[in-house]
């Protein structure tokens, strides 16, 4: 739940000079361990990839590609947070333990994954609410990927079908990566 404190605190204790922009300025529960993140704290500076998945869906090999990426780049900056949504033809009807233990035992996840989201609609929780705000575009299904500069802003949303092994997708990312945070 964003608030006062959260937004204070984050201001307070993110490294660097970069401050939290609205679009991170949000706690949210990780999906085996049940603890709290705050994403501003967490991620300020980074280049993140926000991307809502789900464990019975045709784009699922997708997390072997997610997590390639986020092995391939995290030195340099990169993130990628996965966000379980049941919102799409009820494709991730699994408890916490269920999908964690999926997504590590046959894909290898090891970037950070929260838990199970709602992701359009007016239930949206508020950190969705406020991505699809902020990019203009509503997840369509499973796997839509938000890509987030490292100063806190959405700069590209890539449809299902966009395959983390996409050259333009990797390209963009790389671009990302080589700028600079933007001093407040």
């Amino acid at each position: 739940m964003k608030s006062l404190f959260v937004s204070l605190s984050a201001l307070l204790f993110t490294p660097s000079a970069t401050a939290c922009t609205d679009l991170l300025a949000y706690e949210v529960k990780t999906l085996a361990e049940n603890k709290t993140v705050n994403l501003c704290q967490a991620y300020s500076g980074k280049v993140v990839l926000v991307v809502n998945t789900a464990s019975k869906c045709a784009f699922t090999g997708q997390y072997e590609g997610l997590e390639k990426l986020y092995r391939e780049y995290r030195d340099q900056g990169l993130v990628v947070l996965g966000f379980p949504s049941n919102d799409f033809g009820q494709q991730e009807p699994g408890t916490a333990q269920q999908i964690s233990n999926f997504c590590r035992t046959t894909y290898g996840v090891e970037f950070p994954m929260f838990a199970k989201a709602r992701v359009r609609g007016a239930d949206a929780d508020p950190f969705w609410r406020n991505l699809v705000t902020a990019s203009g575009t509503t997840p369509k299904w499973n796997f839509y990927k938000y890509l987030i500069n490292r100063n806190g802003e959405v700069v590209d949303v890539y449809s299902s079908i966009t395959s983390p092994d996409s050259g333009r997708f990797r390209r963009a990312i790389e671009r990302l990566l080589q700028e600079p945070v933007k001093e407040s």
